[in-house]
Parts: C-alpha cells; sequence; structure tokens
C-alpha cells in the first residue's frame, strides 16, 4: 500500500468515522475516530490518515516519528543509487579532419561509458549548408566509431545550419556469469569449427 509522505495524524483528521488498520497490519473495522484515537493513545501510536480520498478514509496505527525516520532513510538511499544521465556535447564539422575525429569519438565513448547521453552536432558555415549530405556521412561514420558502447537514439536531422544527433549508451554491461557463459559460449563454437578447418 502506498502512504503519502506527509500525513494527516491523530487530532488533524477531521472525518466523523474512519477504517482503522492496526500496527501488524491487522484490519480493525470502520469506527468513529474519537474511539480510534483513544484506542492509538492506549497503544502509544499516533493515528494516521493514510489513504484520506478513500470512504471512510483508511487510518493506521503507527509510531509517526519513526515512520518519518524510515521515510527521509529511504529517500537518502534512493537518492544515493540515483544517477542522473546529463547530455554531453560534441562539435564537428563538415571538413574535420580524420586526427580532429578520432580525438573526438574518443572523448564521446568516455562520455558514453561513464553512462551520459552524447549529443553530436555540426554547424554547417556559408555555402556548406546547400551540402549537408557530407555532414551526414560524417555523422553515419563517427555513429560507426562510437557503436562499440553507443546506440543511435535520434537519427542525424537538420536543425536550422545544424544536424544533431543523439546516441545514447548500450544498455548496463552484462554480470561477470553472463559474461563467463558468452566466453563458453564462443570456445565452444570455435572448438566445433576447428575440425573443419583441419579438413
Amino acid at each position: 500500500m502506498d502512504i503519502a509522505i506527509d500525513l494527516m495524524i491523530n487530532e488533524e483528521i477531521r472525518d466523523r468515522e474512519v477504517r482503522v488498520i492496526d500496527e501488524n497490519g491487522e484490519q480493525l473495522g470502520i469506527m468513529p475516530t474519537q474511539r480510534a484515537l483513544a484506542l492509538a493513545e492506549e497503544r502509544g501510536l499516533d493515528l494516521a490518515n493514510i489513504q484520506p480520498a478513500a470512504r471512510p478514509p483508511v487510518c493506521k496505527l503507527l509510531d509517526y516519528d519513526k515512520y518519518r525516520y524510515e521515510q527521509a532513510r529511504r529517500e537518502r538511499e534512493n537518492r544515493k543509487n540515483q544517477r542522473v544521465v546529463e547530455i554531453k556535447e560534441v562539435q564537428l564539422s563538415a571538413t574535420i579532419e580524420e586526427n580532429d575525429v578520432l580525438t573526438k569519438a574518443k572523448a564521446a565513448i568516455k562520455f558514453l561509458e561513464g553512462g551520459d547521453k552524447v549529443r553530436v552536432s555540426i554547424r554547417f558555415r556559408g555555402r556548406q549548408i546547400t551540402h549537408s549530405e557530407i555532414g551526414l556521412k560524417v555523422m553515419q561514420d563517427f555513429a560507426e566509431r562510437c557503436k562499440d558502447v553507443s546506440v543511435v537514439e535520434r537519427r542525424p536531422m537538420m536543425d536550422g545550419r545544424h544536424m544533431i544527433m543523439i546516441l545514447g549508451p548500450k544498455a548496463a554491461k552484462s554480470s561477470f556469469a553472463e559474461r563467463k557463459a558468452a566466453r563458453e559460449a564462443k570456445e565452444k563454437s570455435a572448438q566445433a569449427a576447428s575440425p573443419e578447418a583441419e579438413e
């Protein structure tokens, strides 16, 4: 059951009657709010409205301070495990030299291996715009150089005087077990192929 982070508790609950669940998840049924509050006080707990939209609202007996602490801890954990994907930019030109392409490709591969996306752009200057097919070839060549670690999320498209392509990182790396299985399968196929090679 999804519970809201900020709950209405105890005297904040204005409904005349509520459906009550105890601290162990047992249904105690529908009862007047005053009786539910008395029950919570008797057990040293808080009455928290966990489903205000229900009719009647669903309330649970819980230790609200402990609940808030657990929620905050869970949020911290989620933030810690969350990775923010950034979009890095690599700029090429229609007349780029081979060495420059290699340097830019290395940078893009580094970004992609780090889990970021890469926006590849070419700005056409002057009359270059009439030969956009040259820029397209440069883009396709660049995508080919990065294909081991990337997938093309957005094919090269014109946007004003720019041609833009988006590369995304390939799916998460395989586990040790998956890599081992793949290696063994490769070795088996190599052994199966070697007797034929000798003949």
